[in-house]
């Protein structure tokens, strides 16, 4: 492991910021720490870097412990890089100097290799002599994560590096990035609020919620296997609809999605993603399924987003969202079939 973090507590003013947090980053792993705000991920990376003392807990880089509720190790001294939204270059230095900042007791031809070596990484080695005024957003972000790998640091601790920039160039941004630290083979820990960009970036996702750790894996075992109400709905818009269990199986309008774990009768929540609400045309032999009618339909590009109303059997309407290939026409009060695939819904207890 690069990085380990042991039931780490930490609060401000007697309120509890991180709660017996323990995490690992091993060598070479990207790691997300994903959230809304205010659950823990700054504070986490701050304890990572020395920036705050944690109540109790200890943490590790390698071997090494350099926080252990009596000791914390200074951050100058954890051979950790940085990147966080404020790209903090010198502004009376020109590209080289800032990058050559860090590097302490460097000869000046092991500096000047060192710094154009990773100015070239980035594509930045052509603007060593510039100051960072002349330069547009994008590539200030690019020279800070060029000093921030010029001492060969351990492991890069970012927070929210690409908030700062427009959407267009935040994906430019965050792609060379991402390759510029895997071919590194550095170990990387980075704040988002963004799951998308979580999922883009990472090879673990570390969700938190109010300090804690809520699940913690593979992008696609957080979206396809969440935990709960909230793991499943931070990736994205979610459908609730009410289930009855009956023989394993939660009965929806929907259709039945095969379960365990409850009482025969139980009322359970059953979690549906938009793309997972299958629609079709209603044919003669569709009058078993429930009355479905389209009210309103939005194109969105590579998809349509239809807003449904599927009646109940007392002609109660539930209000769900689907989405569709872009290419189909669906027609508003068309009245269709909306049915699920039952393997990828998610069936948790009634909130």
């Amino acid at each position: 492991m690069v990085l380990k973090l042991e039931d780490i507590r930490l609060s401000f003013d007697g309120f509890c910021v991180l709660d017996n947090l323990s995490l690992h980053v091993k060598a070479g792993e990207f790691v997300c720490l994903l959230g809304p705000s205010g659950c823990g991920k700054t504070s986490t990376l701050r304890v990572c870097a020395g920036l705050e003392s944690p109540l109790s807990g200890r943490v590790m880089l390698g071997d090494k412990i350099v926080t252990d509720g009596t000791k914390v190790l200074p951050p100058e001294k954890r051979h950790i890089g940085f990147l966080f939204q404020d790209f903090a270059l010198f502004p009376h230095l020109n590209i080289f100097q800032n990058v050559a900042f860090g590097l302490k007791g460097y000869s000046k031809p092991d500096t000047e290799h060192r710094v154009l070596e990773v100015l070239k990484q980035v594509r930045m080695d052509k603007y060593a002599s510039a100051l960072p005024h002349t330069l547009s957003g994008g590539q200030q972000q690019r020279v800070a994560l060029a000093r921030a790998l010029a001492p060969k640091p351990g492991i890069m601790l970012l927070d929210e590096p690409f908030s700062g920039l427009d959407s267009g160039l935040r994906a430019d941004i965050r792609d060379e990035t991402l390759h510029v630290l895997k071919s590194t083979n550095v170990a990387a820990v980075m704040v988002t609020h963004d799951p998308e960009e979580a999922m883009f970036m990472a090879d673990r996702i570390v969700l938190m919620k109010g300090g804690s750790i809520i699940q913690d894996g593979a992008p696609h075992e957080l979206y396809t296997n969440p935990i709960d109400h909230f793991a499943a709905s931070f990736f994205g818009e979610i459908n609730i609809i009410k289930g009855i269990i009956k023989e394993s199986t939660a009965q929806t309008i929907l259709g039945n999605v095969k379960t365990s774990g409850f009482k025969e009768g139980e009322i359970v929540d059953v979690l549906i993603r938009p793309e997972n609400v299958i629609v079709r045309p209603r044919s003669d032999v569709d009058q078993h399924f429930h009355t479905t009618k389209i009210e309103a339909a939005r194109y969105l590009g590579r998809d349509s987003l239809l807003h449904l109303c599927v009646e109940d059997e007392t002609g109660a309407c539930t209000h769900l969202h689907a989405r569709i290939d872009s290419q189909l026409k669906p027609i508003v009060d068309q009245n269709i079939v909306a049915t699920m695939d039952p393997a990828r819904a998610f069936v948790f207890r009634a909130c």
